[in-house]
């Protein structure tokens, strides 16, 4: 009797990868199954089905959701009688290390600029806004890359400020997996998307807000929507371990490589190694940091351990 009434009023209505898949109708597969393979990150399964029954209903939604918002705004500007550049719709995109955050960004990046009306849809990661390592040593933060206190906050905040106010061109640093760092002296230039997709590990972390009342900006304010990808704990280590893995024989062993030191362990020292870096660093940010922003999400993806979607919340309006 309690799980029924907890269900009943959950903010959420929860369909089943076969209930979500026919929500899609008659939108169109404007991807081919070669894009879908580039579009894919390492050990993530992405194909054609995966495709078709999950992002092409989500696409067809925010097809909606941005009609709406953007009818809306056209509303509120001749209501104030304002001539107001227009507004990008912002999408964020969260969830834990390993969880597949790059590789739907990445789809919806796709599927989002093939809309008939052909819109201009951008994509950026929070990582560029993390403090440059020198920053992050000298503040003993090294180990707490990731976590919130790691990222430039105000200068995200302003970047967001700036892309929703339609001013132009807006720029964002740019990071570096290979040296583990930002790239000193490059930028991304963001120039008035019509859509613009945020990703990151953190995106809807809100924080203790002041006993006073005062505005405070977070990240999540300037979303229109929001994505979370979500798996259980053991699964998310297994991903992780098994990207550790394959990185000995990739990024890792070009001598530029932040881990380059890693790259000759032995799968027996590299499944000790990356256990010990989730379990001290990743699974601590999840648990205090990233799983808690989950019901913030306007949408929630939970995916099984072939890393398929088995499941989508989807908030209610």
């Amino acid at each position: 009797m309690e799980q029924r009434a907890t269900q009943d009023v959950s903010p959420y209505r929860v369909y089943s990868r076969g209930e979500w898949a026919t929500l899609r109708e008659d939108t169109p597969m404007t991807l081919e199954p070669d894009e879908i393979v580039r579009l894919r990150s390492m050990h993530d399964r992405l194909d054609m089905s995966e495709v078709e029954e999950i992002y092409l209903p989500l696409s067809r939604l925010l097809s909606l959701y941005v009609a709406a918002t953007q009818s809306l705004f056209r509303a509120q500007q001749d209501f104030l009688g304002t001539k107001d550049a227009k507004m990008p719709y912002i999408i964020g995109v969260g969830g834990s290390v390993a969880a597949g955050k790059s590789t739907t960004a990445r789809v919806l990046q796709a599927l989002l600029a093939r809309w008939p009306n052909v819109p201009k849809v951008d994509l950026i990661t929070t990582d560029g806004f993390l403090y440059p390592n020198a920053v992050l040593e000298r503040e003993g933060l090294m180990d707490k890359k990731g976590f919130p206190e790691s990222y430039d906050l105000p200068a995200l905040l302003r970047f967001l400020s700036d892309i929703k106010a339609g001013r132009r061109p807006v720029r964002a640093p740019v990071y570096s997996h290979l040296i583990y760092d930002i790239i000193p002296n490059q930028w991304v230039e963001i120039d008035r998307p019509d859509i613009l997709i945020v990703e990151g590990l953190n995106v809807l972390q809100a924080g203790r807000l002041p006993r006073d009342g005062k505005a405070v900006p977070f990240v999540s304010d300037f979303f229109d929507f929001s994505v979370y990808l979500d798996a259980d704990e053991d699964v998310l280590l297994r991903w992780y371990v098994d990207r550790f893995l394959t990185l000995r024989g990739t990024s890792f062993a070009d001598p530029k490589s932040y881990f380059h030191r890693y790259a000759r362990l032995s799968d027996k020292e590299a499944i000790a190694t990356a256990t010990s870096i989730w379990n001290r660093i990743n699974l601590v940010n999840l648990r205090e940091n990233i799983l808690p922003t989950r019901p913030r999400a306007d949408l929630i993806l939970k995916k099984g351990e072939s890393h398929l979607v088995e499941e989508v919340a989807l908030r209610r309006l």
